[in-house]
């Protein structure tokens, strides 16, 4: 089975439990509620990804100027708004997002992810891949498909550190932003997930 196929089969498993452990309130940072998330992200068109992203990216820079002004000097930023992770003793992650350059979108890209052992329930998040050099969204786009951790070094940026941050210690290729329905996220990893161009 690939890995298409799997998290295919592992959504359709979620969809089974969604309404007892999903909350349908409002949510920041454009991160949806995993039944909707079900229902539309696998065949998300350009334009609701679009305005998820452009929803996910005002509330990430609303709560982080970090982000914003990492944001003002990059590249390229690519942008995953809605992305659902869940599982039970094997565990997958998919979502749909864009890549962009200033207020234009460049291209959509999907992140995919399988993980093993002890785990259960669903989680929506989002991330940004913020693109601080020409060579690292140079390899985004001659990849066909990039494995987190493989290629240009990337930095996963908590709370605390993005305080700490200047322009004289920036020295990664890549920062990245995970965000929650509740704000920015600690503890999560993006080490192993693949991002796939796709053509929405």
């Amino acid at each position: 089975m690939s890995l298409k196929q799997f998290v295919s089969l592992l959504l359709t498993v979620l969809s089974l439990t969604l309404f007892s452990c999903q909350s349908t309130k409002p949510t920041q940072f454009g991160a949806r509620p995993a039944e909707r998330l079900l229902s539309s992200d696998r065949a998300s068109s350009p334009e609701q990804i679009d305005l998820d992203v452009t929803q996910a990216l005002d509330s990430l820079y609303a709560n982080q100027p970090e982000a914003k002004e990492l944001g003002q000097k990059a590249y390229g930023i690519l942008v995953f708004p809605n992305i659902l992770k869940g599982g039970f003793m094997l565990g997958a992650q998919y979502g749909t997002g864009a890549l962009r350059k200033g207020n234009t979108t460049e291209g959509y890209y999907k992140t995919v992810a399988a993980s093993y052992g002890m785990q259960a329930g669903v989680q929506t998040f989002g991330y940004a891949l913020f693109f601080m050099s020409q060579s690292a969204l140079d390899y985004l786009h001659s990849s066909k498909g990039w494995e987190i951790g493989m290629g240009p070094s990337i930095v996963v940026v908590d709370a605390g550190m993005a305080k700490t941050m200047t322009t004289t210690t920036r020295k990664a290729d890549v920062y990245s932003f995970i965000f929650d329905q509740k704000g920015m996220m600690a503890g999560l990893g993006l080490q192993g997930s693949k991002i796939y161009p796709i053509k929405p």
